[in-house]
């Protein structure tokens, strides 16, 4: 009897000693690979599901929190920002006796509170879950004011009497909602370059699977199901700012053609500005197409939107600085 028990006790104590480190290799193997698992087979959650999946998901609890003192700082310097622009612009207004928009600084300072303008618009209405706009919208208001005040011409910065093309009611209908619809069109293409850098790992047709919940297992691995949330959100982010813009700039160069008859007597005249208005109109009206095309969702509209941020920056910044055309008074005044 004692070699039977002596031997049952050999037995199983042999498995014990062999399983327990596999045991605890599978589990450190399973903590180490929780960012990495998926649920694809639950239906897609609502906004303020992925708004609460966002916040508590390790993927990016990185980001700072709408209580933390990093972002009270960030979104206090954002609008203390947009308050001095405004500030600028109004005194500008008070001091030259019209709108603030007549040269291609007072453009660029409208564009900057703008850009800041909608940043404040949209953080307040995604509920200060997205705490990372302040690192898309900050640099570009920062580099488009830098680039007004350090390159333009000093003659440039100071308030002048507008020149006879400008004296009209139109300007500030035709310009102010033509920065307006570029300031909406460069947030939604940097939402969407956001958007292809966090969905840079995989490939469209495995994106567009995993919003089918068709996704391969290599692909879960990949890119988790909380990423996926988080770059729909991006998306639609994307798709409803430039929703905002494409509109605006439909209206700003209908009209821009009705001043333009106005000043010139003719609607078109295929002036540099007119033209990449024109292309800058195309390139988005394909984005907003393709985005409703079933086969076009995820990246691909996303890849159009990126190019249109270039297409814009030529249409506002580098006809101006040709300084040729009818529109070249927004440039350097002799």
């Amino acid at each position: 009897m004692k070699s039977s028990s002596h031997k049952h006790i050999e037995t199983n104590s042999t498995p014990m000693a062999m399983t327990f480190p596999t045991e605890k290799l599978s589990l450190n193997l399973k903590n180490s690979n929780m960012l990495f698992e998926t649920t694809l087979q639950t239906p897609t959650p609502n906004k303020l599901q992925i708004i609460s999946d966002i916040k508590t998901n390790p993927l990016v609890s990185n980001q700072k929190t709408p209580n933390s003192n990093q972002f009270k700082i960030g979104r206090l310097g954002i609008l203390s920002a947009n308050l001095a622009l405004l500030t600028l612009l109004t005194l500008r207004w008070f001091e030259s006796g019209h709108f603030p928009l007549s040269n291609l600084y007072e453009s660029l300072m409208f564009l900057s509170w703008s850009l800041t303008l909608f940043h404040l618009v949209l953080e307040t209405i995604t509920l200060d879950t997205l705490t990372f706009l302040g690192a898309m919208t900050s640099p570009a208001a920062f580099f488009t004011n830098a680039f007004a005040n350090f390159s333009l011409p000093k003659e440039m910065q100071h308030s002048s009497a507008l020149v006879p093309a400008l004296q009209s009611n139109w300007l500030m209908m035709h310009v102010t909602v033509m920065i307006l619809s570029y300031a909406a069109l460069i947030f939604g293409s940097l939402l969407s370059i956001s958007f292809l850098i966090l969905t840079f790992s995989v490939s469209s047709e495995q994106y567009e699977k995993s919003l089918r919940n068709e996704s391969p297992i290599s692909t879960m691995v990949k890119f988790s199901n909380s990423k996926i949330r988080w770059a729909q959100i991006l998306d639609n982010l994307s798709y409803r700012m430039l929703g905002i813009g494409f509109p605006l700039l439909t209206i700003g160069i209908l009209s821009g053609a009705v001043w333009a008859n106005e000043a010139w007597g003719s609607y078109w005249s295929w002036d540099p500005k007119e033209t990449w208005a024109l292309l800058t109109w195309l390139v988005f009206a394909i984005y907003l197409h393709t985005r409703i095309t079933k086969n076009w969702q995820g990246k691909k509209p996303a890849m159009i939107a990126s190019f249109g941020f270039i297409v814009v920056w030529i249409c506002y910044l580098g006809v101006n600085l040709l300084g040729e055309g009818l529109h070249s008074y927004g440039w350097i005044q002799s």
